[in-house]
């Protein structure tokens, strides 16, 4: 933005009135919550110099993960967000402060590897073995934004499925609240007991014996696209777990490849999309292949 510069782990911030009246201004440029505000002048971390104002917001930190070298793509960056495209049979974060193989111990090893005190921050999930998309804040500031951002529902993600069998409607929306199976570690299930989750599915194109399906999702819930194709009675191809075939792909056929989200800081409208990884288009083009309905 016009007028803000960041110097190592400060950023500055032009001032056209005083001091006193300083939160009022930064809030017009970047909108800083007040809590937050509070707690960056509790900790010293808010100073004035030669007519700017100068807030901590990029200070220097570690952890939670422990660092472990991994070929991470970047789909977006700045100083504020990333964005990576998540490959297949990785978590997105560890479960336990020791654990590694996942994305997060890979991106604490991108941060140092490229001089970036960042915690690492995500801000949604996707499966295991779901490919796509995974948004990321790169400081509190962000995350504050980008948290509320969800919680709004204004961060849009768009999947691309493959799942079994005739769709009898080609678009539709699954209103249907998802909880624990109680027989199933892990497993989730449509119940009335369950949170409120929300589907939109339109099929994009109806092959012999599966669809390529786009997905979007206005909640979050743990498998919460599984469930709910399954539910329909078209589970995903490889999505055992669910009821999907695993002969034609060894993973559940789901990948997250549209992300778009209002910048936490500029405002700036940021869209994104990756291609479908391969295993997931050599799956596509045998079906088409095989027939259409």
């Amino acid at each position: 933005m016009r007028g803000l510069i960041r110097k190592g782990e400060w950023l500055s911030i032009p001032l056209s009135g005083d001091e006193a009246s300083s939160y009022e201004e930064v809030n017009r440029q970047i909108q800083v919550p007040l809590k937050y505000w509070n707690r960056l002048k509790s900790r010293g971390d808010i100073k004035s110099q030669g007519g700017r104002l100068l807030l901590r917001l990029f200070p220097e930190q570690s952890g939670p993960f422990v660092s472990q070298w991994g070929d991470v793509d970047i789909v977006y960056e700045d100083d504020w967000c990333l964005v990576v495209n998540k490959p297949a049979g990785i978590a997105v974060h560890p479960a336990s402060p020791d654990q590694v193989g996942t994305l997060g111990n890979q991106l604490a090893s991108y941060y140092e590897m490229t001089g970036q005190a960042c915690r690492v921050r995500h801000i949604h999930r996707l499966d295991a073995d779901t490919t796509g998309l995974v948004l990321y804040a790169k400081n509190e500031l962000a995350q504050l934004h980008l948290d509320e951002a969800m919680r709004q529902k204004t961060i849009n993600r768009t999947y691309l499925a493959i799942a079994e069998g005739h769709f009898t409607k080609v678009q539709g929306t699954i209103d249907a609240p998802i909880g624990k199976d109680r027989h199933t570690t892990g497993k989730r299930r449509v119940s009335t007991n369950g949170d409120a989750a929300l589907t939109h599915y339109r099929v994009i194109e109806q092959m012999k014996d599966a669809a390529l399906v786009e997905v979007e999702l206005e909640t979050g819930r743990t498998h919460q696209i599984r469930v709910h194709i399954s539910y329909l009675g078209h589970p995903l191809i490889g999505d055992r777990l669910y009821g999907g075939n695993q002969e034609l792909l060894p993973r559940q056929a789901l990948h997250g490849y549209k992300l778009s989200f209002e910048h936490p800081i500029t405002s700036e409208a940021i869209e994104l999309e990756c291609p479908i990884p391969s295993d997931l288009q050599e799956l596509y083009e045998g079906l088409s292949a095989s027939g259409k309905m």
